[in-house]
């Protein structure tokens, strides 16, 4: 449909978003499921319950604009969930598989914010200040939720370092380990 106001943009990329967040309410169970970092499982669940108050929320600014609640296929949110279970499906070292979800769900955060950002921005443009208030509190959610994800990624990346480690120790020959202690003397 073709944008002839900011209200007609605004009301597309709300219908976007409110679509990537259902999708996210199906995701975040799976990437709970798939973490091996309790950190970052309670994360994932966390924000599972803080999306499902984002789609109250979008309802309630679809209602302030007179608008219908309802999904546009979000095409960059099937993207990034589509490179997410790719991650969830490799064979890759627990901790080392961790960072790749952190990773994967940072750039879902900041598709995001992003949104959040220019949805809030029109929402004060059209003079609709409960609606800017109420995108500015899910972008707040989004924004401490990327944060989230980094300290976790803090406190798994010593130890992903360790596996891999370990795993080269593992793969490695007799002669190559011997010449690793050797090296390390």
């Amino acid at each position: 449909m073709p944008q002839k106001s900011v209200k007609d943009l605004f009301i597309d990329e709300l219908k976007d978003i409110y679509d990537a967040e259902h999708r996210l309410t199906k995701a975040l169970p799976k990437l709970a499921k798939t973490a091996s970092s309790h950190a970052l499982t309670r994360v994932f669940e966390d924000h599972l319950d803080e999306t499902e108050g984002q789609i109250a929320r979008l309802e309630e600014i679809f209602k302030i604009v007179g608008a219908t609640p309802k999904r546009k296929s979000c095409k960059a949110m099937i993207g990034l969930l589509e490179e997410g279970k790719e991650l969830m499906e490799e064979d890759s070292l627990e901790h080392i598989k961790d960072l790749g979800l952190i990773a994967g769900a940072q750039k879902v955060e900041h598709y995001e914010i992003a949104t959040y950002g220019c949805l809030r921005t029109w929402a004060e443009m059209m003079d609709e200040p409960k609606a800017a208030k109420l995108l500015q509190q899910t972008l707040d959610e989004e924004a401490a939720a990327d944060e989230k994800l980094t300290e976790v990624a803090k406190g798994i990346q010593p130890e992903a370092i360790d596996d891999e480690d370990e795993e080269m120790m593992a793969t490695a020959g007799p002669a190559r380990r011997r010449s690793s202690s050797k090296a390390s003397r």
